[in-house]
């Protein structure tokens, strides 16, 4: 099986990615956080740090792009191309709706024509590999039928499908059987992604699924980042891959650190760290009252010592696998 990393805004930057192929890995690709380019300029100073390739040495990096004009996509892919990338990816996932709002992302599946037109236009132009990551549709997952009549014209490199609408967001269960009529219909290689928090859920996956061979992982990865390797042993029968907790403890700090020489103060490291803790935190399900110290910190000193002390208290429970707690 391959393994993708998913793209997650604000959480698998460089310094996440980095860190988790130097003490995890088991990935095959790692897609970036979104870029979207615009008439001015092609990246933000963000979008550029991230994707230099002095920053991505020895790993997999599939940059994604989020727009819906072609002009745009064109030209942020050959500025791609200069700095060595062969592949890009384009969203029509994103379900945010600060982002569909503007018929970006899942937005897009609306606009058949202009998809339609899209996808010509950049397939002409580029001489690159180009993948898509789509979700069903944006009111009804019937729109897939006709979405994926359109993807079948085209050689991707891959078709990366999330089974919900843009409505969904990221609540109940992924609409598979609609996955299934991919399966059945599409041209192009496929690749799944949604709900995969536990090796054991992988198997199950991989029964109803048996002939797919690529798969992307998100929440369920920055929840338990040892998750890739205990899904690649799975696959060869061995039962080892549990998280090994002085690996998380120098995966944390190197991230941290990084933050650190990423950002200007402690405020926005601490806030970068308590993004990520929103996912580690389904390893603890027993100790909310440390969770909310590390939540509640205000000082760096501070969130160290309520971390340590997580650490020192609690094995975590890496079975479990991500458990949204906001809901």
């Amino acid at each position: 099986m391959k393994l993708y990393f998913a793209p997650m805004e604000g959480i698998t930057s460089y310094i996440f990615r980095n860190a988790h192929q130097k003490y995890f890995g088991g990935i095959d690709k790692y897609f970036t956080p979104f870029i979207a380019p615009n008439q001015a300029h092609c990246f933000s100073t963000r979008e550029k740090r991230d994707i230099l390739p002095e920053h991505n040495e020895g790993i997999t990096v599939i940059p994604q792009i989020l727009t819906n004009k072609a002009e745009h996509f064109i030209k942020t892919a050959r500025e791609l191309k200069k700095m060595g990338y062969e592949e890009i990816n384009l969203n029509l996932g994103c379900p945010s709706g600060t982002v569909t709002a503007k018929k970006r992302g899942a937005g897009f599946l609306s606009e058949l024509e202009q998809l339609d037109c899209f996808l010509d236009q950049i397939f002409t132009d580029l001489d690159m590999k180009i993948s898509v990551k789509t979700r069903l549709g944006v009111n009804d997952p019937e729109e897939f039928e006709a979405l994926l009549e359109i993807y079948n014209d085209y050689p991707l490199e891959e078709l990366i499908i999330h089974p919900r609408i843009q409505k969904d967001f990221y609540k109940g269960l992924p609409r598979d059987a609609w996955y299934q009529l991919a399966v059945q219909e599409s041209k192009n290689p496929l690749c799944y992604n949604g709900n995969i928090f536990s090796a054991q859920q992988y198997q199950k996956w991989k029964q109803k699924f048996p002939d797919t061979k690529m798969l992307m992982i998100g929440r369920g990865a920055i929840a338990n980042p040892a998750l890739p390797l205990s899904i690649q042993n799975a696959d060869k029968d061995d039962s080892t891959g549990r998280l090994d907790i002085d690996t998380f403890c120098s995966f944390h700090q190197e991230i941290c650190d990084g933050y650190l020489q990423w950002h200007n103060g402690e405020k926005n490291v601490l806030f970068k760290m308590k993004e990520l803790w929103f996912y580690f935190g389904s390893l603890y399900p027993d100790a909310n009252k440390l969770l909310k110290k590390i939540k509640k910190a205000q000082k760096l000193n501070d969130y160290y010592a309520a971390v340590d002390n997580l650490f020192q208290s609690y094995t975590p429970e890496d079975e479990i696998g991500f458990v949204d707690l906001c809901k």
